[in-house]
């Protein structure tokens, strides 16, 4: 417990630093910009890339700025491109995605472990079980009606968003990016 309150201090310490705001400002944009190229199959699936950039935005500076940044790239996303109707529930999802990211990728070594796991939990929790359940809420439909078209889904989908956002992280960090977001020196 006395690890997971360090690493949400330690995540909330990062928005004192300017750089780290602007790049997190950044990332905002860049997953706003994508939230414009999301495939609408159903109401109730679609497919998109700005998970991207949550996940990024947790490993970069922690749960903390993870969840601040998903719940604002949902809120900005619906503003600038709404799909359906508003519903806060998604804002939770998204804040709720950002801190797992965080909390599994924030200050540890970047393995297709590691990623698989952050990339499990929140497809589990958050778009499987959180989000199915807002749908149920805002469309009346049961639960267990739209579970089986979510988690096949879902199925599809991890192994995709696992193996594209490792492959961009392992570019990002060779090319050394993140070490320039993060404000290090490269030699």
């Amino acid at each position: 417990m006395k690890g997971l309150k360090a690493l949400f201090a330690d995540s909330i310490h990062e928005l004192r630093d300017l750089r780290t705001l602007a790049v997190a400002s950044m990332l905002l944009a860049i997953a706003v910009v994508l939230g414009f190229y999301t495939l609408q199959l159903t109401d109730y699936i679609k497919i998109g890339f700005a998970y991207i950039v949550n996940e990024m935005t947790g490993m970069l500076f922690g749960p903390a700025v993870g969840g601040i940044m998903g719940g604002l790239a949902d809120l900005l996303k619906y503003l600038v491109n709404p799909t359906g109707p508003f519903f806060p529930g998604f804002t939770i999802s998204g804040i709720c995605g950002g801190i797992i990211y965080g909390l599994v990728l924030y200050k540890k070594p970047l393995t297709v472990k590691r990623v698989i796991l952050a990339n499990l939990l929140v497809t589990v929790s958050v778009n499987i079980f959180l989000n199915t359940y807002w749908l149920t809420l805002l469309y009346g439909d049961a639960f267990l009606v739209l579970l089986p078209a979510r988690i096949l889904k879902q199925a599809v989908m991890m192994p995709i968003e696992v193996v594209l956002f490792y492959t961009v992280a392992k570019v990002l960090t060779k090319a050394n990016i993140f070490a320039m977001m993060r404000g290090m020196r490269v030699s």
